[in-house]
């Protein structure tokens, strides 16, 4: 592999090269006039150069030698753009994972790229590959694997939305012993399926035999089947949206395992009303949740399980009750059981799992289901056992879960919810009060200081055009197409939603004629809305079709306090029944103001969305603390003092 004398590191690299924190190199910047200067990347986010970093660590005395796996992961990281990294690392795990790869890489290179012609993208892969082979000969094969995967996440911490180990280890603990194929039809990078490697019954290591899965995106699957395959487990998983294309129309196993995205609309209701899966009820268009728990029971034989984590909004949403009956009334949801908040890794809401059971030939119909309140903290051992015990027709200790007649539950509201089943013991009820009081008042008094101090003006401000911006070259404008593919490829693609719900990048593409790449700094904007938005990209995007995006000069102008009079101005020019409109970016007003004024409305404006925030999550913490008080009174752990 060459030296990679244009390679570069952040901050963060550098602590973890020389394995301190990264205090630590800030105060080396300030403090040692020879440190290298960036060569790139921002005031905020500089980079370095890694030659020069490595020399200088080396004269300090600070590095004895580069390490291997450090190495192999800077010429990686710098060899794409951070859109393609995933692809990369995808790829190499692949190769690494490849059988027959240590006889490919005794031949030259051009015989290994005729070899893995769909691993190969660029001049610099085979390099790559022979690197990562190396690594993995030292460390091992899964070991190296594990490596690519944990550099990638930690580089896209923002962008990566996977379940931790912990919570992985616990959601299949729940599969019993016998189960010898199973299946994630939403698997991301294969953590559910990899928990089953070390998940144990009774003291004894049980192993999965097969593990199929999907995932819609095609890079996450390919890492996913490399991370499994390193282990010496057999896997075939395929891409593609397991609800619309389903990549396992005839598959039955043993046990399907998921944890689906939450709370998406456009799942493909319309495409799929008339769908076989939908045996207890055809989901709603906002129940998402109720196609994968119908998904997933659509694919394991008579008497197989379905674990599925859900949002504790699909417990006693109206709007579900149906389904939720006919899963009860035909005996398929056996248990529910109440998580920690920010269990769910694309949700800050206490979620909930649900065990069902495809209920086999003969069966006579369960006539209690298991609720358990797991909120204080997972604790596997004694939620499985109750689960285990439950299953076996005995008696549960209601100091880990309380069986509720089936009966009880079908009545106008269907209501699944685990802590309105379970009898709480005043004291644990008065921790959860006191805990959920302190949020409530920290964030309640955090208000008035997040809003941005502001004295009288002077009038109406002297305004200017974007179009008149554009004009004198101070702001670039491009449009990103009417018409992409995004919901396949393997480049991520930033969509009108997810600008509005101010989420990460969920569209799929490729890099099609036409494709806008947002930078750090770049201001999205949706042409097409109810409402002005305007967003400040904080790192590089792939945009999706209906996107304008503003590209200010930052000598001349700060994002944020582009983005703030974006939203206060009015660019309609035409108008729905919907109350949607399109979106002239060129037309918007902007003010005239010097660079250190702007910089002081754009601080005004960040606040101002951070005061926002905290509204908000005031106001859950507020409903969340009404509810506990609202249960322990109407359930006696609580009594009225006023």
């Amino acid at each position: 592999m060459t030296s990679g004398e244009n390679a570069t590191v952040a901050a963060g690299d550098i602590a973890r090269l020389a394995g301190v924190g990264r205090a630590a190199v800030s105060n080396w910047r300030r403090r040692f006039g020879d440190f290298p200067q960036p060569v790139g990347g921002t005031t905020a986010s500089p980079l370095f150069s890694l030659a020069e970093v490595e020399a200088w660590l080396v004269e300090q005395g600070k590095l004895r030698q580069l390490p291997q796996d450090e190495m192999l992961w800077q010429h990686v990281r710098n060899s794409v753009d951070d859109l393609q990294l995933l692809s990369l690392v995808s790829r190499l795990a692949t190769a690494v994972a490849h059988r027959k790869l240590s006889s490919l890489l005794r031949k030259d290179d051009d015989k290994v790229a005729e070899a893995l012609p769909n691993l190969l993208v660029g001049d610099n892969d085979v390099p790559l590959i022979r690197a990562t082979a190396e690594l993995a000969r030292e460390r091992g094969l899964a070991e190296t694997v594990e490596f690519l995967y944990t550099r990638y996440t930690e580089a896209h911490s923002r962008r990566v939305q996977a379940l931790s180990p912990e919570v992985a280890r616990f959601m299949v603990a729940f599969i019993e012993p016998e189960a010898t194929e199973v299946f994630d039809p939403s698997c991301a990078f294969g953590g559910l399926l990899l928990a089953l490697v070390s998940r144990r019954d009774d003291g004894h290591e049980i192993s999965a035999i097969r593990v199929k899965g999907q995932d819609r995106n095609t890079d996450a699957a390919r890492l996913a089947c490399a991370r499994l395959t390193a282990r010496g487990i057999s896997a075939d998983i395929q891409s593609g949206d397991a609800l619309t294309r389903d990549a396992f129309p005839n598959l039955r196993v043993d046990a399907a395992v998921c944890a689906p995205p939450f709370n998406e609309r456009g799942w493909g209701y319309e495409a799929l009303t008339n769908d076989p899966r939908w045996e207890y009820g055809l989901p709603p268009r906002g129940e998402s949740e109720l196609a994968w728990v119908q998904h997933c029971l659509a694919h394991v034989k008579s008497g197989g399980q379905a674990i599925v984590l859900m949002p504790p909004a699909a417990a006693d949403r109206r709007s579900g009750r149906r389904i939720r009956s006919q899963l009860l009334r035909t005996g398929t949801l056996q248990a529910v059981v109440s998580l920690p908040a920010g269990t769910a890794p694309q949700s800050a809401v206490p979620p909930h799992l649900w065990l069902l059971r495809r209920p086999g030939v003969g069966d006579g119909v369960p006539s209690h289901v298991l609720m358990v309140d797991s909120s204080e903290g997972i604790c596997s051992d004694d939620t499985v056992r109750a689960w285990r015990s439950f299953r076996r027709g005995e008696k549960i200790d209601e100091a880990f879960g309380r069986t509720v007649p089936i009966i009880d539950l079908l009545d106008d509201e269907v209501d699944l919810t685990p802590v309105r089943h379970l009898p709480r013991a005043a004291s644990v009820q008065v921790g959860n009060l006191d805990r959920a009081r302190e949020e409530f008042f920290a964030l309640a008094d955090a208000l008035p200081a997040a809003l941005p101090d502001v004295s009288p003006g002077g009038g109406p401000l002297t305004m200017t055009t974007i179009a008149e911006l554009v004009r004198a070259g101070s702001l670039q404008v491009e449009h990103t197409p009417m018409r992409m593919e995004t919901e396949s490829g393997d480049l991520r693609l930033l969509t009108v939603k997810d600008v509005t719900l101010g989420r990460l990048a969920t569209g799929q593409g490729t890099r099609e004629a036409g494709l806008v790449i947002g930078r750090p700094g770049d201001i999205v904007v949706p042409a097409i809305t109810r409402h002005i938005i305007a967003r400040v990209l904080d790192e590089e995007e792939a945009l999706g079709p209906h996107l304008s995006l503003i590209r200010p000069n930052p000598e001349v102008f700060d994002s944020h306090f582009i983005a703030g009079f974006l939203r206060a101005t009015s660019v309609r020019t035409a108008g729905s029944v919907t109350g949607s409109h399109r979106v002239d970016v060129r037309r918007a007003q902007i003010p005239r103001l010097p660079l250190t004024e702007q910089r002081k409305y754009g601080e005004a404006f960040r606040r101002l969305d951070r005061f926002e925030d905290t509204v908000r999550r005031t106001g859950e913490a507020g409903e969340n603390l009404r509810r506990l008080i609202f249960n322990g009174l109407a359930g006696g752990d609580l009594l009225p003092d006023c």
